[in-house]
């Protein structure tokens, strides 16, 4: 039995472990777990942040099996990888699809992009069958090894993945990328400390 005057001190001890357990990342009011599974493999938060474009548009959160502080190494990283997307506003869908696209193209050569051009249509498609995302709802991409990116919007994970790992890194490098969507968010993805 422990003497009274040191279960205090244990007590303490098991809530920090619990809270450690369960710690969060809050950005723009969206929480972020500090880890995630992803078809039976555990990932960390690698980093979580807000896109502006004026306003508040959504925020991102990155998963990765390790901690990954630039673009080369999440891309090059091993195993399955998240990224997760709250909307902080209404967005038409079909314009959100349209950006992906554009991230996409802004981020590769000419020969690259050309190559992925059915798996964008068919994300843009899918996006524009959604018709909006409202405030507060999320989607995520997961790339699952040997299944591809799985696309996951209000909860429904759509059945048909993107197979290919280029498309996956394709659409990482929106965030990541030299050009990227925004460099605040790219740096909050890679852990880096707010400038």
């Amino acid at each position: 039995m422990l003497p009274h005057r040191l279960r205090p001190a244990l007590a303490a001890l098991l809530l920090a472990g619990a809270a450690a357990a369960h710690a969060q990342v809050e950005t723009s009011g969206i929480k972020y777990a500090d880890s995630a599974e992803v078809r039976g493999s555990k990932l960390v938060l690698n980093g979580a942040g807000t896109r502006y474009k004026i306003v508040r548009v959504y925020t991102a959160g990155l998963y990765l099996p390790r901690k990954a502080q630039g673009t080369d190494e999440v891309l090059a990283m091993p195993g399955a990888k998240r990224i997760s997307i709250t909307m902080l506003r209404d967005i038409d869908s079909a314009e959100l699809g349209k950006l992906f696209a554009r991230g996409m193209e802004d981020n590769m050569d000419r020969a690259q992009f050309s190559k992925l051009v059915p798996g964008v249509m068919r994300m843009s498609q899918i996006f524009s069958d959604y018709k909006q995302l409202k405030a507060g709802e999320t989607f995520m991409i997961d790339w699952v090894p040997g299944t591809g990116a799985v696309l996951t919007v209000r909860g429904t994970a759509l059945p048909e993945p993107f197979k290919e790992p280029e498309f996956f890194n394709a659409l990482l490098r929106i965030w990541l990328g030299n050009n990227p969507a925004d460099w605040k968010l790219k740096d909050a993805l890679l852990g880096k400390p707010a400038g």
